[in-house]
């Protein structure tokens, strides 16, 4: 095994660290493969950027490691994350985003998703097909989580959702 990856990239010593096996090695150098060729990410439309680096992944097969199957017991493994989030960061932050974003955007349809729901989503997000959100916002956070108020609990049949300083629950 090579300290250093093929492509320049982080170090990868620790990839004989005793609870990474042969799947995380051949991921890490798939990885390393697909940064050599990545090219500049920094072009004028990012928009099309993100979208074309989402359909690279999913043909690569990198995307796997973050969307999880459409079976409900499907599992991630996280040292892949690890793994994909540190290589792709060293060679392109938008990269990084990409990837991350595919397994944010599909986590709640994995984990809460009705099987046609997961058989329809899951399977074009990890292959590139589709490009996957995720977003959290409110009047007064914009997109800071910490600072967000709203909350949200069951009540019988309907969740109710307030927020600190209203004068009451809003229904959904």
């Amino acid at each position: 095994m090579t300290p250093v990856s093929q492509s320049g990239g982080p170090s990868r010593e620790h990839l004989a660290w005793p609870f990474f096996d042969s799947c995380h090695r051949d991921y890490a150098a798939a990885l390393d493969a697909f940064a050599a060729d990545l090219g500049n990410t920094h072009g004028h439309d990012v928009d099309e950027t993100c979208r074309s680096l989402v359909r690279q992944l999913g043909a690569a097969g990198l995307l796997e490691a973050c969307v999880a199957g459409d079976q409900p017991d499907a599992a991630i493994d996280s040292r892949l994350i690890c793994l994909a989030r540190e290589t792709l960061a060293w060679h392109s932050g938008l990269a990084d985003f990409a990837f991350a974003m595919q397994g944010l955007g599909t986590g709640a349809v994995a984990i809460a998703g009705s099987a046609e729901l997961r058989a329809l989503v899951l399977p074009k997000a990890r292959r590139g097909e589709w490009v996957a959100a995720f977003a959290l916002s409110e009047k007064e956070a914009g997109s800071d989580v910490a600072a967000m108020a709203c909350s949200a609990r069951r009540a019988g049949l309907v969740r109710r959702c307030s927020e600190r300083g209203s004068s009451g629950p809003l229904e959904s």
